[in-house]
Parts: C-alpha cells; sequence; structure tokens
C-alpha cells in the first residue's frame, strides 16, 4: 500500500512479481477498500502514478485468471488515462494464465459487452502467447478499430502486416454489427483482389450498409468498392431499390444542402434508362420542385428519351412544367433538348415547334428568342396548321421587341402595321403605349378616436408589446394618461394580464418601454435584467435621437400621470403616419385653455413635429385666436410653415446628372445644423436642429441603435430627414413606412430604396411602385444611385435586375424603363457590369411596351460589337426597339 500510496508503479510491480498468489490475494481488500473510499472526487486529486499503481496492484492481485477477467470486465469505475499498465501487470503471470484470461474475458463479453478497452489487453496476450484470439463481436470490433485511423492506403499496409487478417477479415464481412469505414471497405477491396476474402460477400456488406445510412454517409461506402460491369448487371433489383428509396427522399424536395448528397447518390448508382423507366412518373414529378431537383429530373428524363423510353405526351408535360419557369438555366436545358429531338427526328419537328413555343410566354426576352430561334430553324419541318398555331401564340405570348420577326418568320403582320403612320421609324407602324400600372393610394388612413375604458388601453398595450405598433403606442400612451386620471385602480386591474410577461430589453429606447410606465402605474416591482431591476424611464437609457425623444415623452406621461395636471396627449396622431390634423389640434389646445392647463413641453413639441400644415383659413383664424403661450406657438408653427425641409444630397455628389457618379456607397447627409426652430433640445435633436452627442466616428453604431418604426411617426412630415438619419438600419417595413409618409421624396429615400432592391427586393419594389405612384420618384436620381452602387459592388447586380423585373411586371414598364434608360450607359460604358445581358434584356421589354424612342450611344457600342453573346444580343435588340 505504502508504493501504492507514493505512485511508485516500478516498485509495485517488483512486488506483485516477488510475491506469491495468497500473499498478492492478502493485499486485495485494502486495495478495495483503498479505491471505494476515495470515490470520484479523491481519484481525481491523485497523480496519473497513484492511479496506475493502485488499478496494476488490485489486478495483479486478483487470485485467479477468472476473477482478473471478472474485475477488468466490471470491476473498476475510474481507471487511468492509458492502457499499458495492463499489460505490464499481465505480463507477471505465466502464458497458461494469460490464455485463461483471454478465454475468461470472452465468455464474460459475450454475456455482456465490456469496455472497448479489453481488445487491447487481449490482443497483446493473442501476439506475445499465439493463444487463439477470440472470435465475438466485441473483440473483432476492438480489432479492427485499431486498424481504422488511417487512409485507405494506411489500414491497407497495416492489415497486410498482421498476421491475424487472413482469418479475421472473412469473419468480419460476416458479422452484420461490426463497424466498417470507407476506408476498411476500399482496402477489403485489395484482399478481395488477392482472394483473402470473398468479392461478393464484400459487395453485399456494402449493400448492406448504404441501405440503411443517409445519403451523405453512404455514399463514400458506395465509392469505396466500385462495382465491375458483371456486378453492376448482377445487383440491378439491389440498385433499384436503393433508387426507390432515394427518390422518396427527393420528392421531399429542400435545400441544395440536403438534397445534393441524394442527387449525387442516385448519378453514382449508374441505373440504366431501362432501370429508370419505372420511375419515370416520379421524374416527371420532380419537374416542379426547386431547381437542383428538377435539373435532375430533367437530365433522367432526357436519358430515357434519347433511349427512346419516353412518350411524346410526357416530353410535352415534361415542357409544360418547365418553360415558364424562372431559371433561364432549366428553361435554356429543355429547348436544347428539344432541339436535339428535333435534329434526330424531323417528323417530330411539328410537335416540338409547339412545345417550344410555350417558353414565348417567359418574362426574360432572351428566352423568347431562344425559343423563336428554335422554331424558325424547324419550322420547314413542321406543317401549316401547326405554323397556324405558333402565329397564334406568338400573337399572344411574345413581347413587342421580338413581335414582328415571329410575323415574318410565321407569315402573319406585324402588330400595329394597319397603323403605319410613315413616320420613319424604322417600322413604319404606330408605337403603341400599354397603359402603365401602379398602386392605388387610398390615402391617408384615419386613426381611431381616443381609447374610453381601461380595457381598451389594455389591448392596446398587448399589441405594443407583442407587435412594435406606432398607433396602438400612441393610443395605449394616451390611454393611460386619460384613465389613470378617471380611475387608476380599475386602469390596474385591467392591465394586470397584459403585466405578466416583460418584454425584453435593447440598448436604445423602444415602444415596448410603454410596459414600464404601465408598471409604474400599477406600482409593481420594476422588471430585472442581469438580476437586477431595471426601469428605463427610471435609468433614463437611450441611445438614438429618436430614442431620447421617446424615453422623454415616456417619463414625461408618466409625470403627468402622476400630478393629474393634464388630462390627455397633444400628440395623439389622427394618421396612421404619425400625422396630426390642424383642426384637431387648435381643437385639443383650446380645450386645455378652458380647463386652465398648460400642456406638458415635449407633448408640445411632438404635437408640432407631426402637425400637417394646412391653407385653411377657418384653421389658421382658429389658431390664431388661442391665448396661451403653447396656442401662440402653434399658430406661428402654423403660418411660418413648421420645420424646414432638409437635403440629404452628399457633397460632390453630381446633380445635374447623378448618372455620372462614381462608383462608391454614396451615403446621404444626415439633418444638419439648427434652422432657429424653438423647440426643446431632446425633440430638436431628432430634426437635426440641436447640437447631437455623436461617436467619435461621426455617427451612431449599427450596434448601439436600431431604427425602428416610432421613428418614422416622430417626423411624418419628414421621411427623407429620416431616411438620411437612419442610413443602413432601415429593414423593409420601415422602408414600407417611409414611403407612405410625407414630405419631399429626396435623394436619402432614393438611397434606401437603391440598397434594398439589392437586399430586400419585395419592400424595395413596394416601395418604388408606392413612389412612382405618389409621383415623387426621381428616375435618374434612382439610376445614378444604383449604377454607383453596382459598380462600387455594394449591390448585386443579380438582385437588383430580379427586383426591377419584378416591378416591371406589376406593369410598371414605362416607371422601370425611366430607371433603366438613364442607368445603362453606366452600367455599359467600358466593360459592361456583370448581368449587362439581363438589365437589356429587361429595358427590352420595357421599352417595347412603353413606346420608348430615342437611341442611347452606349447601346449603340454594344450593339455594333461582334460576336453573339447574350449582352450583344439584347443590345441589338433593345437598339432595333428604340429606332
Amino acid at each position: 500500500m505504502a508504493l501504492v500510496e507514493a505512485g511508485d508503479v516500478p516498485g509495485v510491480l517488483r512486488a506483485l512479481g516477488e510475491l506469491g498468489a495468497e500473499q498478492r490475494a492478502a493485499q486485495l481488500p485494502e486495495l478495495d477498500a483503498r479505491y471505494e473510499e476515495l470515490g470520484f472526487p479523491g481519484w481525481l486529486e491523485l497523480t496519473v502514478e497513484q492511479r496506475v499503481a493502485l488499478a496494476g496492484a488490485r489486478l495483479g492481485c486478483q487470485p485467479t485468471s477468472e476473477a482478473a477477467a471478472r474485475h477488468l470486465h466490471h470491476g473498476g469505475r475510474y481507471v487511468p488515462p492509458h492502457d499499458d499498465w495492463m499489460v505490464d501487470v499481465v505480463e507477471l503471470f505465466p502464458v497458461a494464465w494469460r490464455t485463461e484470461l483471454v478465454a475468461r474475458l470472452d465468455e464474460q463479453v459475450r454475456e455482456r459487452s465490456g469496455s472497448q478497452r479489453l481488445h487491447l489487453v487481449v490482443d497483446h496476450i493473442v501476439r506475445t502467447t499465439g493463444c487463439p484470439m477470440p472470435e465475438s463481436d466485441y473483440f473483432l470490433s476492438g480489432w479492427l478499430s485499431s486498424h481504422h485511423r488511417a487512409t485507405s492506403e494506411g489500414v491497407l499496409e497495416r492489415l497486410r502486416e498482421d498476421p491475424l487478417a487472413p482469418k479475421l477479415l472473412p469473419l468480419v464481412l460476416e458479422r452484420s454489427s461490426l463497424p466498417f469505414t470507407p476506408q476498411l471497405l476500399s482496402a477489403l477491396c485489395a484482399f478481395a483482389a488477392e482472394g483473402t476474402v470473398d468479392r461478393a460477400a464484400l459487395v453485399r456488406r456494402t449493400f448492406a450498409i448504404v441501405a440503411d445510412a443517409h445519403p451523405t454517409a453512404a455514399l463514400p461506402y458506395w465509392q469505396a468498392v466500385p462495382l465491375t460491369g458483371d456486378e453492376h448487371a448482377r445487383t440491378a433489383p439491389e440498385r433499384t431499390a436503393l433508387a426507390e428509396k432515394l427518390l422518396t427522399r427527393l420528392l421531399q424536395d429542400g435545400v441544395p444542402k440536403t438534397v445534393t448528397p441524394v442527387m449525387t447518390f442516385l448519378r453514382a448508382l449508374a441505373l440504366t434508362p431501362a432501370e429508370q423507366a419505372p420511375f419515370l412518373r416520379d421524374h416527371v414529378a420532380l419537374l416542379d420542385l426547386s431547381s437542383p431537383v428538377a435539373s435532375y429530373g430533367q437530365e433522367v428524363l432526357r436519358e430515357l428519351d434519347e433511349a427512346g423510353l419516353l412518350e411524346e405526351d410526357v416530353l410535352s408535360e415534361a415542357c409544360e412544367r418547365v418553360l415558364l419557369r424562372p431559371e433561364k438555366k432549366l428553361v435554356r436545358a429543355q429547348l436544347s433538348w428539344l432541339d436535339r429531338v428535333a435534329r434526330r427526328e424531323p417528323a417530330r419537328a411539328g410537335r416540338i415547334s409547339v412545345c417550344a413555343a410555350l417558353a414565348f410566354g417567359h418574362p426574360d426576352v432572351s428566352v423568347q428568342e431562344r425559343a423563336l430561334n428554335l422554331v424558325a430553324r424547324h419550322l420547314k419541318n413542321a406543317g401549316d396548321p401547326v405554323r397556324a398555331q405558333l402565329r397564334t401564340a406568338a400573337a399572344a405570348s411574345l413581347g413587342p421587341a421580338l413581335a414582328a420577326r415571329a410575323a415574318q418568320l410565321l407569315g402573319a403582320e406585324a402588330p400595329g402595321a394597319e397603323h403605319d403612320t410613315g413616320t420613319g421609324t424604322g417600322t413604319g407602324t404606330e408605337r403603341v403605349t400599354e397603359a402603365e400600372v401602379l398602386p392605388h393610394l387610398p390615402g391617408l388612413r384615419p386613426v381611431p378616436g381616443p381609447v374610453g375604458t381601461a380595457v381598451e388601453v389594455a389591448q392596446e398595450l398587448a399589441v405594443v408589446l407583442a407587435d412594435d405598433d406606432v398607433v396602438a403606442f400612441e393610443r395605449a400612451l394616451d390611454g393611460l394618461v386619460r384613465q389613470a386620471r378617471l380611475d387608476r385602480e380599475a386602469l390596474s386591474r385591467a392591465l394586470e394580464p397584459v403585466m405578466r410577461r416583460a418584454p425584453g430589453v435593447h440598448r436604445d429606447c423602444g415602444q415596448s418601454d410603454l410596459y414600464d410606465v404601465a408598471a409604474a402605474v400599477r406600482g409593481d416591482e420594476p422588471r430585472r435584467l442581469y438580476g437586477r431591476p431595471h426601469r428605463r424611464i427610471s435609468h433614463g437609457e437611450a441611445i438614438s435621437p429618436p430614442g431620447k425623444l421617446l424615453m422623454a415623452r415616456l417619463i414625461e406621461a408618466l409625470d403627468v400621470i402622476e400630478s393629474g395636471a393634464q388630462p390627455f396627449l397633444l400628440a395623439l396622431p389622427t394618421h396612421a403616419t404619425g400625422a396630426v390634423d390642424a383642426g384637431v389640434l387648435v381643437e385639443r389646445i383650446a380645450d386645455l385653455e378652458r380647463a386652465r392647463v398648460e400642456p406638458a413641453p415635449v407633448d408640445l413639441a411632438q404635437a408640432l413635429l407631426r402637425v400637417t400644415l394646412t391653407s385653411d383659413e377657418s384653421v389658421l383664424r382658429a389658431a390664431g385666436g388661442l391665448r396661451s403661450e403653447a396656442g401662440r406657438r402653434l399658430a406661428r408653427w402654423l403660418r411660418e410653415g413648421g420645420l424646414p425641409h432638409q437635403d440629404s444630397t452628399p457633397e460632390k455628389w453630381p446633380v445635374a446628372d447623378p448618372t455620372d457618379a462614381p462608383p462608391g456607397l454614396w451615403e446621404p447627409v444626415s439633418p444638419g445644423p439648427d434652422h432657429g426652430v424653438p423647440l426643446p433640445p431632446v425633440a430638436a435633436v431628432v430634426c437635426g436642429t440641436y447640437e447631437r452627442g455623436r461617436s467619435p466616428g461621426g455617427g451612431y453604431s449599427l450596434y448601439d441603435a436600431y431604427a425602428a418604426p416610432y421613428w418614422v411617426a416622430q417626423l411624418p412630415h419628414h421621411r427623407d430627414e429620416v431616411a438620411a438619419y437612419a442610413k443602413s438600419c432601415v429593414d423593409g417595413r420601415m422602408l414600407a413606412l417611409l414611403a407612405e409618409a410625407g414630405g419631399p421624396a429626396g435623394y436619402a429615400l432614393h438611397w434606401q430604396i437603391a440598397c434594398r432592391l439589392g437586399e430586400d427586393r419585395d419592400s424595395a419594389v413596394d416601395a418604388l411602385l408606392v413612389l412612382a405612384a405618389q409621383g415623387q420618384l426621381d428616375g435618374r436620381l434612382l439610376a445614378g444611385q444604383l449604377q454607383a452602387l453596382i459598380r462600387n459592388r455594394s449591390s448585386s447586380p443579380k438582385r437588383v435586375v430580379d427586383a426591377l423585373r419584378a416591378a416591371a411586371g406589376t406593369g410598371a414598364y414605362a416607371t422601370v424603363w425611366s430607371v433603366l434608360e438613364a442607368a445603362l450607359p453606366a452600367l455599359l460604358r467600358g466593360t459592361p457590369v456583370r448581368e449587362a445581358g439581363a438589365f437589356l434584356a429587361l429595358a427590352v421589354e420595357c421599352a417595347s411596351r412603353s413606346a420608348a424612342e430615342g437611341p442611347i450611344p452606349e447601346v449603340e457600342v454594344v450593339a455594333a460589337r461582334t460576336g453573339s453573346s447574350q449582352t450583344v444580343k439584347h443590345a441589338r435588340l433593345l437598339r432595333d426597339v428604340l429606332r
């Protein structure tokens, strides 16, 4: 025991060798007691040497080989980190004892699996004594694991050097429970070639492994055992069964990360067309799924067609499913397939041409042109009935840019030929402008009147906490002031269900912090942040100027509630944008005058920032008749035009021609210096009339503040200033509010749309169309910003052109053309930008439908180049349309 306590491992081994069996057995109770006394915490406090000494002593003192086997199997919960100590101990015993130990361990693990570490000592004994290797799954698995940690070549080399391999490898293939690696299978292929293992058994084992594995995991195993030609034919049922399972998984679709391994495995199975034929309908169904999956289904169907196993009706169905999809790569592949079929079997040219004509309805003009070219190549082999069908399809679907060529090709007059005006436009036809379709502007949405009950206040507060809604916030804040004055106890009871779950805490003040006002009204304990009481309106925490104004309003509202001096708030909006009707504000101040109440200063300032200027003489006279200080300030505000608008155009921006702007981000300029408007500092800071505290870099970090809908509602008539102030903090929801708000749409708002077109297509397109419907869209300004961002690689040209195509798809062709017409010169000048062909294709469509005229020199230059790239081809089309 002294040697164990000292951690003297060599001394323990010497003592075990010197003691007899009975003497060793006599030491065991004390060693076991010491082990149990230590427990796991005590074991961790021992040094590595002490652990090895104790574990070795306990093993060496076992009275028999059977007891030693039992001890190794389950006699120790805590063991040293390495296994050499077991080898050193068993080497002290005679060969017969060690051989018996192996047999007893084999019996133990057959009854109950043991630690994977036992195979190491057994392997040593087998190699040093020559006794038979146990053939249980446990020891075979341990033997295999000792060879797994290497490359395929390394595993093969190690197995060749192992004298046990010739006997154990055939057994390994028979045991389904043993773990395999692709490296091991690859090595087994080499042994199969040498006759050491059965090749048929190896193939069966490979199929068994991949049948139950995920495709990602199964593929390396499949690739490790390449099938011969004979094996490929013999395993047709097994491969077909695997393909059926994989197709079932593929029909569920998914992101590329999940479907790519499935398709790779299906290709690796290398099913013949005859083997694929039973799954025909499955592959047709794939054509409706995601682009990679549809491409795979198209690939298999094409192989079936080339093998003569695809009926004409199925090919037509495939065309119906694919040719109007937005993915041009898929559509081009389908048209190429049709072209090969028509070349291979000219007798089918008529039906093939009709199928190709489906692509006349594709939104991309390059696809339409490709389909028309295919029809032109094979028209001579199509009959007159087919020609008539093609004329109908072309007239119904082809864009104006290709309609004249289609009419000439198919033997019909070009659309509009009967309206020849002889104006010398090149075609001799009257240009017809399609009606521009823009969103309907419903006007300002009115806000319901003030809340009438405590229950309504609670309902509005619940909306604020769930959705950050501006109207709900304003009605709830005003409602807290009104209802607390009427019956604070009833208000507290009504608020109780809403207060059960506190909102999250942001670094900047937000509308959800109204919760703190409600909690203060009820007398609740502050919510907790990091285990400490936290109430923003008490701590005075806000980052952005809009957040500071909001926080000041919350603090002031609570003061109003506690004092009971003011019965309602002046800044309650009358419209959803946050605007307050001038007549309503005049009446509210008049009511306060009659009650001899002076309004709270921040509330009055917010009301002034929100009031809608008016030319109504009756409202102006009523305002002039007010006698309080607040009334006189309102009258002066209305008379002098309120808060001046400020330009957000950055310095050095080419205002005369924005499309000359060099590549760059060109962020808008934030609101400028003081304009002499009398407002409290906390309100003036929002509109740039007060010196703001800024970070050393000159702005507010995105990590410090986040743009929120209430920013727009604070300045509902100055949307461009808000857009300039928010910069890259604007999200899709806020952009929609900016587009609907009042005030001029200047540089900043256009810049926000330009940036979002490359990031959030839907919100940016909606905002663009709303500005166009308002008559506020400056196409040249937006074009200049877009080309500068694209050439600066700050926006993706593909996403921008997709967004503009979506806008045009709503019927706003003239609007989109106004942007493209101005942007194309910069996008084409010198080396055209990426996706220039797509921009030109969209321009062809928009110019055709809006009857645009007038050459663009840069388009003429590109059109004059040699070659047949999409950029050059579409430049030629656009050149012809504009003549």
